[in-house]
């Protein structure tokens, strides 16, 4: 319950670079009323704020816990913001009325941490016999005091990550490049390091016991020059070109190409992320293709989503009437026997 005759004052609080700190005063009056109230049983004080949190005081009268505070006046100090988690220096202390000294019943010199569901408590804050009553006691009145000192966290807002730019800068500007590759009458210059640290298939190429020390210029003569520097671009930067500027045909054939690439250049994750963007754009009318190419390059998932799509919704029949299918089944047999046992199964499930 809140204490109904008590009164809390703040003393002028200051804030620091680092620390805000402040002093409120919990004034307990008609303090032998509140005598014989119970063990567990306690008065609160209004809230107060400091450092842009609120707390509160809550006082016992008769102790806080029977087994650690009987005979003694308890006090608890309590966070009482919600969702806050708060590094804290602190003095709990009484004042002598007379001499207007403020004596530090008990403070930490290591900040603690409170949050809402933590508080701090000094069972034996004070004894409850006469001789120190005298000492403390004016009018019937207790007064406590609590300094808290909350520590400000200094926030330092880190920016993004920016390796990528970089690494995109330096294949844009060729700097230290000495491997070029010719595609299409095209040439790109890179980074022989790079390539290796990214693709296992460029590291046996340039560092492995077969490697080819004379491989500094090298043609290619299986990929389009747009598909190759989109490669190097997620080679570099570990992300997707943009290909806002083409078709949305443009753009599927350029994913299935750079899927092949992947593959060709055991470039993982770059082929998970082909097989995810391609399994997005499925149609009655490419899914057999859009198969058979899972088939030929090892893409599980791919090809998994190809035969769950072609097995749902009633749609196999449109499948068989699609060229893509004739062409399927002229060239891959043994994936029309895969579809239909899956079939099978499905039914029987």
């Amino acid at each position: 319950m809140t204490a109904s005759q008590s009164s809390i004052a703040s003393v002028p609080s200051r804030c620091t670079a680092e620390t805000a700190r402040g002093t409120v005063a919990f004034k307990i009056a008609g303090y032998s009323l509140h005598k014989g109230l119970g063990i567990g049983k306690w008065l609160r004080s209004p809230s107060f704020s400091i450092g842009g949190y609120e707390w509160c005081i809550y006082y016992y009268p008769d102790g806080y816990q029977e087994e650690n505070s009987t005979g003694h006046v308890s006090i608890l100090l309590r966070l009482l913001t919600k969702n806050a988690k708060v590094r804290v220096l602190h003095k709990l202390m009484l004042v002598e009325p007379v001499s207007g000294r403020s004596i530090v019943v008990n403070s930490c010199k290591t900040p603690k941490v409170f949050d809402d569901k933590m508080s701090w408590a000094v069972p034996k804050f004070m004894k409850t016999t006469a001789e120190v009553e005298s000492v403390y006691l004016q009018n019937d009145c207790l007064l406590i005091e609590c300094e808290l000192s909350v520590i400000k966290e200094t926030e330092i807002h880190v920016p993004p990550s920016d390796l990528s730019d970089n690494l995109a800068t330096l294949l844009e500007g060729k700097i230290g490049a000495e491997v070029t590759f010719k595609v299409q009458g095209e040439v790109f210059s890179a980074h022989k390091i790079l390539l290796a640290m990214r693709s296992a298939v460029f590291n046996a190429q340039f560092y492995g016991p077969m490697r080819d020390k004379g491989a500094h210029d090298i043609t290619i003569d299986d990929m389009q020059s747009a598909v190759f520097k989109s490669f190097l671009h997620f080679i570099y930067t570990d992300s997707m070109p943009s290909m806002d500027d083409l078709e949305d045909d443009d753009k599927r054939e350029m994913v299935k190409h750079l899927l092949v690439a992947a593959d060709k250049y055991a470039m993982g994750r770059m082929k998970m992320i082909c097989e995810g963007m391609i399994c997005k754009s499925l149609d009655v009318e490419n899914v057999a293709t859009l198969l058979a190419l899972a088939d030929k390059h090892n893409c599980r998932n791919l090809k998994d989503a190809c035969i769950e799509f072609m097995l749902s919704s009633n749609r196999m029949n449109d499948v068989i009437a699609s060229q893509g299918y004739v062409q399927l089944k002229r060239s891959s047999p043994d994936i029309i026997v895969d579809v239909l046992e899956r079939a099978a199964k499905s039914r029987k499930i």
